[in-house]
């Protein structure tokens, strides 16, 4: 029998277009000898088509498992995820809290420095953002300025003086109340994918060259000139550092299914620091997820299956869990 797969996609974030690409790439990898498709469409304003899931146990019949392809605010922050566990669907990807932990850029952070591991220092700002500017002044310039909770580098800016860097607050204010301000880091952009629930794999590392000063929105899904080296170049052991680093990223914010765990090398140092956690990652045409798990041998077919296989495993150990003492 062919599993019911509700596919959620676009939604209210910034990254609605990144999603309806990813969830274009998703539906045409599943097998449809063993998969009936379900396309849940979120608008920009929130509607749902067809109608929404039902917060209910039971109440969702026809679906087998979701697949969240949700980047970005209310879909990869843990509220899609929550909704799941409400109807007690299984779904793919990290839990809710995994999912608004490595949203929270500041949040992910805290995670990863209480377990030792390496974050570039930063100052997170809240409103009224004007008087809290002179916070950043323990940092040099240039800096980083970034909404706390959006992804796909959304309302990012590097700023190089202090005019540069109001008009950044301002910018990435319009996008979340918490901004994060981090001292630039000048070397190479690494990423590396994990996958897994109890016992989660990394991918070998894959590299970003910029066409631009830092890969932005624009780099990203528009100009199609930035590089993107599968494997990256790397020593041996500067390779397994960073999936050593990855995993422990991962399982510091108790990640489950799948993520994308992305690096700064810093040229100057030769220290690694981990950047962010995306826990759905892009799986557009240019997506480094699947780009590196396609190199380890699991093209998109398969490496779709094996995040179906990882939420049902992970929902059937759930179910015997008990929630009373009645």
């Amino acid at each position: 029998m062919k599993l019911r797969v509700a596919v959620v996609y676009g939604g209210r974030s910034g990254e609605h277009e990144v999603s309806l690409r990813s969830a274009k790439s998703v539906m045409e990898a599943l097998d449809p000898q063993r998969y009936v498709v379900l396309p849940h469409l979120i608008s920009k304003e929130g509607k749902w088509s067809p109608k929404p899931i039902q917060p209910e146990p039971r109440a969702n019949a026809h679906i087998d498992v979701v697949f969240p392809v949700l980047h970005g605010t209310f879909g990869e922050d843990g509220t899609l995820q929550g909704l799941c566990e409400l109807a007690d669907l299984p779904y793919v990807g990290p839990g809710v809290f995994a999912s608004a932990a490595s949203m929270d850029k500041e949040a992910m952070k805290l995670l990863c420095r209480a377990q030792g591991l390496p974050v570039v220092e930063y100052v997170t700002l809240r409103p009224p953002f004007s008087s809290t500017l002179e916070a950043c002044k323990q940092l040099p310039f240039p800096m980083f300025v970034k909404p706390a909770n959006l992804g796909s580098s959304v309302g990012i800016s590097k700023v190089h003086n202090e005019q540069e860097l109001r008009r950044a607050i301002d910018l990435a204010a319009q996008f979340d109340r918490k901004v994060i301000v981090e001292r630039a880091i000048v070397g190479r952009e690494l990423e590396c994918g994990v996958l897994g629930n109890g016992d989660p794999v990394a991918s070998l590392p894959s590299e970003i060259i910029p066409s631009r000063e830092f890969y932005d929105y624009e780099d990203k899904y528009v100009l199609d000139k930035a590089q993107c080296l599968v494997p990256a170049s790397l020593p041996d052991e500067l390779t397994q550092q960073v999936r050593r680093l990855a995993i422990q990223a991962y399982q510091a914010v108790q990640g489950e299914g799948m993520a994308r765990v992305d690096f700064l090398l810093e040229t100057a140092t030769s220290r690694l620091y981990i950047s962010e956690i995306n826990t759905i990652p892009g799986f557009t045409s240019i997506s480094m997820f699947p780009k590196m798990w396609e190199h380890a041998g699991l093209p998109l077919p398969k490496l779709v299956d094996r995040l179906i296989e990882l939420a049902l495993e992970r929902h059937e150990a759930k179910q015997k869990l008990r929630y009373s003492f009645g």
